[in-house]
């Protein structure tokens, strides 16, 4: 996006008293600009018409020096409604003063502190309505950007209108939050003209030509030229016109001749004045009393506020009580440029000084003052990285380690310290930063150690997906080697990367034995969270029965720590307990939010959702499928992303909305057939098969399901196609296929006998009722019927519909009536609008005034007839 304004509107905020009756529509503006073309000034025209019409501003102003300091930018913002913090509900008070660094606590959710600033601000706009205005967003830090994006989606029903701004080229996370884009463009020549002689009516026809040429329509640079080039004394009469303007030829960019003009002014400056300006824009705030301690201890005496006037007076800052601003961000990039690396390294070390009781800044400016390995400022910034992240500023403890990278002393600390940057990359979902932190370590002289941690983090994107099956086996040699060398955490990591290649393709039994084999080797209690996820990755069913037991041990510490849940519940879902799937992976999420962890986090959604929808809590399944999907899209991670829309298939399939179920089923097979992805591609087969089912088409829904577990197809899936006899067999018994689905059973009967999966065991008893012969089949219903299905509700209404079924078919209407009612009344609350109707039919069979239902957007909504 360009050097623009963005804005998002709530409800009607001219004035206060009735801002929220009337909501208001979201508008969207559009024009391209670049940097210094009049976005600060349509701002302040926009802050001056909101306070003439009586509305509250809030600003906060990005700056670069500021990036890294998580939540800087929301201090500043919050600080003029900081009273109202306290009268927040609890959980919301304590993330945002934890965000705000007011009170020590854990690591904030960012959740928590977006929904704590939403609040905050539609409390105050409740009593005067807002103008939050966000200027130079793509500076703000990243936990404060995720915060505004996060209020700029809700303000909608608010009396809130927000205004942020950004730099051309650069990008932050508010442009995604649906703000309308208002593009600056350049001045037409005409205005153009009027402007530059406004402001220097005095100016030769040759000078003017050029200064118009040069300026291209830019304000910033009709305003400032002018005044800098009378600084230098004006083109004279004999040097060519480029040189004669101090060398700001006509060939260079537009923001380096806006520099050069801003350091024509600071020149003139008195000695002791550019050293305060210097400092004051490498500071990380506008603290005017932290700029004037840094400049003392420079000049060597005390230096008095009077010493920024001569800088006010040229118009290069603006001075308030206690505050300096620059009047524009390049100037502070500007200023610094001029100076010399000596005096950059004085003005660093000075603020350091000065910064002792705020380690984090104080190590960013000892950074900066270092130009070889120290591994001393090395070892805090570290520090400051483990601080960030326990703020949940990711984004700021990346920054941290790769800058700790450059100041280590010995090639192994700076591959460790590039390597944990990359990894809270990938967790963070940053392809490109993960990508260039890795190359860089590569081009090290790496460890084993480092080796093996470098060759498998990067696949936390894709999962090997597009790799040949045959790294899964060089991945466990990989690991046994680097564990026979006393490395066991790297190789636990990489057993990990390669069961996860289990889990998207299909190495066959060999690999998985020897992942198994390694696994087992490993001096690591069979009970570590990555172990049991292993386990259940490699061999689902072998190793069923001890992973059940496993997670049911450790499902009373579930919430303990988000990192020990994701493996949880992912090893839950492979061994089809999807009910402590669901469960681990809810408490995982929050967890993983805060952390800023959202590489990791549409996994742990997809597994949620994937299961939810298995146990028919379709309902809780939809917002959890939808963020995963769009987290995975924005993360770059294409096959979790197919995952996501697959189960969102499968949820409208048995909603009823079958064209839905139809296009995001297509969708999701796009995105995974080329590369093989085959959980995306099963779940696709299931969608399909439940909208054919629902449709009444079972020689298709037969011939979709069957395919999930043909090991020749590539829907085919180790543990997933053991999750859907219940459907398959409904098919089957429909479309006249009841031979071949024996013969399926009798395959998969073996399994059963090796692990006690929840789910296989369902399907089985299910299959086995429906497929019995008259003699037999009453009493497998009844025993199917008599397991516990308390947290099954799907699966408790098929068997209900299918014995209802089965005993009106032999005249025994009487008594089909209460299983066909309670399986009526189970489809209806779940939303699984075929299997309802179908009960329906089969109540007005068995000679009752059934209730009917409407269909609406694939939802069933029942009422007496």
């Amino acid at each position: 996006m360009p050097h623009h304004a963005a804005f998002r509107t709530g409800s009607r905020a001219e004035g206060s008293g009735q801002a929220r009756r009337r909501p208001r529509r979201r508008q969207r503006r559009s024009h391209p600009g670049e940097a210094g073309i009049g976005k600060s000034a349509l701002v302040a025209e926009a802050v001056s018409a909101a306070s003439a019409a009586g509305l509250r501003v809030l600003t906060t102003t990005g700056v670069e020096a500021e990036q890294n300091l998580a939540y800087a930018g929301l201090h500043q913002l919050l600080y003029p409604v900081r009273a109202g913090v306290d009268t927040l509900p609890a959980p919301q008070r304590d993330a945002l003063r934890s965000a705000l660094g007011l009170a020590e606590a854990a690591e904030p959710s960012v959740y928590l502190v977006g929904l704590a600033t939403l609040t905050l601000l539609a409390e105050a706009a409740a009593v005067r309505s807002l103008l939050v205005v966000a200027e130079d967003a793509h500076w703000l830090d990243r936990a404060s950007a995720d915060v505004l994006a996060f209020v700029a989606r809700r303000i909608e029903s608010e009396p809130i209108v927000m205004v942020a701004t950004l730099r051309e080229g650069e990008r932050s996370s508010v442009q995604d939050a649906g703000l309308c884009p208002m593009p600056v463009d350049q001045l037409s020549a005409e205005v153009a003209a009027e402007l530059l002689d406004s402001i220097a009516p005095d100016l030769t026809s040759a000078v003017r030509a050029w200064l118009l040429e040069e300026a291209a329509g830019n304000p910033l640079a009709l305003t400032e030229l002018p005044a800098a080039l009378g600084r230098h004394g004006g083109p004279g009469p004999a040097l060519p016109l480029s040189d004669r303007l101090g060398g700001l030829g006509a060939v260079l960019p537009l923001s380096e001749r806006l520099e050069r003009a801003f350091t024509a002014r600071v020149a003139a400056l008195p000695a002791p004045t550019r050293t305060a300006l210097l400092v004051a824009a490498l500071n990380q705030s506008d603290s005017v009393s932290e700029t004037l301690a840094a400049t003392s201890l420079i000049l060597g005496s005390t230096a008095e506020p009077e010493i920024l006037a001569p800088a006010a007076e040229v118009r290069l800052i603006e001075l308030a009580i206690g505050a300096v601003a620059f009047r524009h961000p390049l100037m502070r990039s500007a200023i610094a440029a001029a100076s010399t690396l000596a005096e950059r390294r004085r003005a660093h070390l000075a603020l350091a000084e000065t910064l002792h009781e705020q380690p984090d800044r104080r190590a960013w400016h000892r950074a900066a003052a270092t130009a070889g390995a120290d591994e001393g400022v090395a070892a805090e910034l570290d520090r400051a990285a483990d601080r960030a992240r326990h703020r949940g500023g990711v984004a700021a403890a990346i920054a941290a380690l790769e800058q700790a990278a450059r100041l280590s002393e010995g090639q192994d600390r700076k591959a460790l310290r590039l390597l944990r940057a990359a990894e809270l990359a990938v967790e963070s979902g940053s392809r490109v930063t993960a990508e260039r932190l890795v190359r860089d370590a590569h081009a090290l002289e790496l460890s084993p150690r480092r080796r093996a941690t470098a060759a498998w983090l990067l696949s936390g994107f894709e999962d090997g997906v597009r790799e040949d099956v045959s790294r899964v086996s060089e991945l466990a040699e990989l690991a046994a080697s680097v564990a026979a060398d006393g490395e066991v955490e790297p190789a636990v990591r990489i057993l990990w990367g390669a069961a996860m290649r289990c889990f998207w393709s299909e190495p066959g039994t060999a690999a998985r034995r020897s992942l198994l084999g390694v696994a087992d080797r490993l001096p690591v209690p069979a009970d570590d969270p990555r172990m049991v996820a292993i386990a259940a990755y490699v061999a689902p069913f072998e190793r069923g029965g001890i992973t059940l037991d496993l997670l049911r041990k450790l499902a009373g510490v579930a919430g303990a720590a988000p990192e020990i849940d994701r493996y949880l519940g992912s090893a839950a879902l492979q061994v089809g307990a999807f009910g402590l799937a669901a469960r681990f992976s809810a408490a995982a999420a929050p967890g993983l939010r805060a952390q800023g962890r959202l590489g990791l986090l549409p996994r742990t959604l997809a597994v949620q959702a994937w299961s939810r929808v298995r146990l028919g809590d379709l309902a809780a399944a939809v917002p959890v499928a939808a963020e995963a999907a769009k987290l995975a899209q924005e993360t770059g991670q294409p096959f979790m992303y197919g995952l996501a829309t697959a189960v969102q298939a499968e949820i409208a399939a048995l909603r009823g909305d079958h064209g839905r179920a139809g296009t995001l089923a297509d969708e999701a097979e796009r995105v995974a057939l080329p590369a093989g992805a085959r959980p995306v591609l099963a779940t696709v087969q299931l969608a399909r098969g439940l909208t054919a089912l629902s449709e009444e088409r079972f020689g298709d829904a037969f011939a979709a399901l069957s395919r999930i577990l043909d090991p020749s197809d590539p829907a085919y899936q180790l543990a997933l196609r053991a999750y859907c006899l219940a459907e398959l067999t409904e098919a089957a018994v429909r479309a006249g296929r009841v031979d071949t689905m024996r013969d399926i059973l009798r395959e998969v009967e073996p399994l059963a006998a090796s692990t006690p999966s929840p789910a296989l065991h369902i399907g089985l008893r299910y299959a086995r009722a429906v497929l019995a012969p008259d003699e037999e089949a009453e009493k497998r219903f009844t025993a199917a019927l008599r397991a516990d299905l308390s947290g099954w509700p799907a699966e408790r209404g098929r068997l209900h519909l299918a014995f209802g079924e089965w005993l009106r078919r032999r005249r025994r209407a009487a008594e089909s009536r209460s299983h066909l009612r309670t399986a009526r009344e189970t489809f209806d609350a779940l939303g699984m609008a075929a299997w309802g109707e179908r009960a329906r039919r089969e109540l007005r069979g068995a000679g009752s005034r059934a209730r009917t239902g409407t269909r609406t957007r694939g939802k069933s909504s029942p009422r007496t007839s």
